[in-house]
C-alpha cells in the first residue's frame, strides 16, 4: 500500500488518465473532473496532496482551494496547480492565495515527480517537527516539576519523553500528616496519541484523588474508582491504562501500594533486590476488576524503586529485551552510588543494543536513608 495519496483534479480526461496512470505507480490516487466533484473525494478521505487544474468547469481550481481553506480539517492540504503557460495572472494569484507549488502546460511528468516527492518530504518533516512540539509539551504536563523534600529521605525521580513513545505519567499529591501518594502510570500506545488520551486520563486521576484524599485513605480505593471511570467514560472507552498508586507515610516510612497491570516494583536494599510480587488487573478490562493493596515497611538505607516498560523493552544486542531481570539487576548496581538513577538508567543502556532508550523512560528511586 502506497504511503501517500493524491487526488488529480483535471478535466481533460485523456491528461487526468495519464496522471492517474503514472502517479499510481508510486501513490494512491484519486481523480475528480471538476472541483465540485474533488470537494466529494475529499469528504470521503482527505489526500495527502491535490494536484488540480485552474480552468474547470462547475468549480475552478482557485474555487477548490478556497473551500478547502475554509474547513480547518483541510486547509493544510497541500496545492499543486496545473496552468497555461501564459496564464501568469493565474499563477501570482495562486501566490497570493498559498499555492504550494506550479507546474505550467505542457510540462514533463518526470518534473512534475519530483515537485511531489519534494513538497510530500517538506510536509512530512513539518509535521513531524509539530508532533515532537505538540509531543514534548504534553509529555511536560504529564510530569511534576519537583518531588517532595522530606527528611531522612531521598526522593528522585528521572522521566525521558520520546517523541514518539506513549504517555507514561508521574505525579504526587500530599495528603497531610507527611503521607503522600504517588501515581505512576502508561497509557497503552505510541505517538501523540497516546500522549494525548494520557493527559486526559491525568485530569481524571488528579480529580479523583483530590476529591477522596485523605490520610486513610486506601490504594485500591483509588483505582477501583479510575476502572469505573475508564469503563464509563466515552473518551477513555477505547483506552487502557498500566496504573501503580502508592501511598508512602514518611512518619511510619510504610509504603502502601496498588498495582493495576503495571510493571512490578523493586525493593533494594545492601543485601539484594528484589520484585515485589503484587500486581493486578490493567485498568479499562474489567468493570467488576478487584484491586488489593500491599505494604512494605523501609528499614533503614532501603529503597523502593518504581518504573515503566520502556526500560525493560529495551533491546540486548542479541534481540532480547532487557526484562524485569535485568532491571533488577541495574537497580542494584545503583543502589551505594550518589546518584543511582543516573548510574541505574546508564547500565541498562550499557547491556542495550543503542545510546539511547527508543521508548519513553519513567523512574521513581525512594529511598529511607541510611
Amino acid at each position: 500500500m502506497a504511503e501517500y495519496s493524491i487526488l488529480v483534479v483535471e478535466d481533460e480526461h485523456t491528461l487526468r488518465r495519464l496522471l492517474e496512470y503514472r502517479l499510481s505507480k508510486q501513490y494512491d490516487v484519486r481523480t475528480a473532473a471538476n472541483g465540485e466533484e474533488a470537494l466529494e473525494r475529499v469528504e470521503e478521505q482527505a489526500p495527502d496532496l491535490i494536484v488540480s487544474d485552474i480552468m474547470m468547469p462547475r468549480m475552478d481550481g482557485f474555487a477548490l482551494q478556497a473551500a478547502l481553506h475554509k474547513d480547518q480539517k483541510t486547509r493544510a492540504i497541500p496545492f499543486i496547480f496545473l496552468t497555461a503557460k501564459a496564464d501568469e495572472q493565474s499563477r501570482l494569484r495562486g501566490m497570493r492565495t498559498g499555492v504550494d507549488d506550479y507546474i505550467t502546460k505542457p510540462f514533463d511528468i518526470e518534473q512534475l515527480l519530483t515537485r511531489i516527492a519534494r513538497l510530500l518530504e517538506r510536509t512530512k518533516i513539518f509535521q513531524t517537527q509539530l508532533d515532537a512540539r505538540l509531543g514534548q509539551d504534553y509529555s511536560q504536563r504529564l510530569l511534576p516539576k519537583k518531588m517532595p523534600e522530606v527528611a531522612g529521605y531521598r526522593v528522585l525521580h528521572h522521566v525521558t519523553p520520546r517523541e514518539q513513545g506513549g504517555g507514561d505519567l508521574l505525579d504526587f499529591f500530599p495528603a497531610g500528616n507527611g503521607v503522600y501518594f504517588f501515581t505512576i502510570g502508561d497509557v497503552m500506545g505510541k505517538g501523540l496519541q497516546a500522549k494525548f488520551y494520557a493527559w486526559t486520563f491525568f485530569s481524571y486521576v488528579r480529580g479523583t484523588i483530590h476529591a477522596m484524599l485523605g490520610p486513610q485513605t486506601a490504594p485500591s480505593e483509588l483505582l477501583t474508582r479510575l476502572n469505573q471511570i475508564v469503563m464509563n467514560d466515552e473518551v477513555l472507552a477505547d483506552i487502557f491504562v498500566s496504573l501503580l498508586l502508592l501511598k508512602w507515610d514518611s512518619n511510619t516510612h510504610r509504603v502502601t501500594y496498588a498495582n493495576a497491570g503495571h510493571p512490578r516494583p523493586i525493593l533494594v536494599r545492601s543485601s539484594g533486590a528484589h520484585v515485589l510480587e503484587e500486581s493486578d488487573l490493567i485498568l479499562g478490562l474489567d468493570a467488576n476488576a478487584q484491586f488489593s493493596d500491599t505494604s512494605v515497611d523501609l528499614d533503614r538505607g532501603e529503597a523502593f524503586v518504581a518504573y515503566t516498560d520502556g526500560i525493560m523493552e529495551e533491546r540486548t544486542p542479541s534481540g532480547e529485551m532487557i526484562g524485569e531481570g535485568g532491571v533488577v539487576e541495574a537497580a542494584l548496581q545503583a543502589y551505594a552510588e550518589a546518584h543511582p538513577l543516573q548510574t541505574m538508567l546508564a547500565s541498562i543502556l550499557s547491556a542495550s543494543d543503542g545510546y539511547d532508550f527508543t521508548d519513553d523512560v519513567l523512574v521513581l528511586w525512594l529511598q529511607r536513608d541510611a
